[in-house]
């Protein structure tokens, strides 16, 4: 069973991000956990709040969401009518960081799945505030939706990797569900002008073919320096459906998280956009 987190401000994106969710696991027995934190709209109160008005205020703010997630979960179960899945509203009074990453812990999720815009679609946040904090901070992987983005099947996946890193069974379990679902190709690319020679690299690759051992797989070795630009020609030259990049030390990732933003850069996806964390969960 697939456990997964929707953070929603209940914006058109957030909910074009539970669309896809639902449609990205239609196969797959899922429970889908719809969670809207609210702290910040009861802090953001103006006027005085003593904490009398502060508790009633805070069951108001509660009951109120606990409506409109009610009414989301209805509109998807319209939408897609499917035995498989179930919704669970979750209201809840605290920073959205924080919620989301207890909520993960505590039921062991699978994925996140998130819209690159919420409601004020404000284009001076890159990759949307919310989603990059989520992605820094919460370990767990972590698939982000671009804005008015119309489901595809994930036909074509790309995966950069310099082979340096061990990933972690299960998150490479959770890409292979996802290219059996679909019966999807899976394409390596590996950006250096050096071919993948150490011991490492042999045994990490071996280590994720292993898990790929029934899907179809290619290798591309594109000795351009300027990682981002090979991604996004890959992208663009394979039709990429779905991209996969890892949040760890020396991955492509953690320069575009910890050095940069995603818009400065350059890479501005189009398409969902999968970080794995690489991190030991059970």
């Amino acid at each position: 069973m697939r456990k997964i987190i929707i953070p929603t401000d209940f914006s058109d994106n957030a909910f074009n991000a539970l669309r896809y969710a639902a449609e990205l696991f239609k196969y797959e027995i899922s429970e889908f956990y719809v969670l809207h934190a609210y702290a910040d709209e009861v802090y953001n109160f103006e006027g005085v709040i003593t904490q009398d008005f502060l508790e009633e205020y805070k069951a108001t703010v509660k009951e109120r969401c606990s409506r409109e997630l009610e009414i989301i979960i209805s509109r998807i179960k319209q939408l897609y009518s499917n035995p498989k899945h179930s919704f669970h509203p979750v209201p809840a009074f605290g920073l959205l960081i924080d919620e989301v990453n207890d909520l993960a812990e505590k039921e062991n999720v699978d994925l996140i799945i998130t819209s690159t815009r919420g409601a004020t679609n404000d284009r001076k946040l890159t990759f949307g505030s919310n989603t990059l904090q989520i992605v820094k901070y919460v370990q767990c992987p972590v698939l982000s939706i671009p804005e008015n983005y119309q489901f595809s099947d994930p036909r074509r996946i790309l995966f950069p990797t310099n082979y340096l890193l061990p990933y972690q069974r299960r998150e490479l379990k959770l890409v292979g569900g996802i290219a059996r679902s679909f019966c999807s190709e899976i394409h390596m690319l590996y950006v250096s002008r050096f071919s993948e020679e150490t011991l490492r690299q042999k045994d990490n690759k071996g280590a994720i073919l292993e898990q790929f051992y029934d899907l179809k797989v290619q290798d591309h070795h594109d000795k351009e320096m300027e990682k981002t630009q090979a991604i996004e020609k890959m992208i663009d030259n394979l039709h990429i459906d779905l991209l996969i990049l890892v949040n760890s030390r020396h991955s492509y990732l953690e320069n575009i998280l910890y050095t940069s933003t995603i818009d400065k850069i350059g890479l501005r996806p189009k398409i969902p956009f999968l970080v794995l964390q690489n991190f030991y969960r059970f």
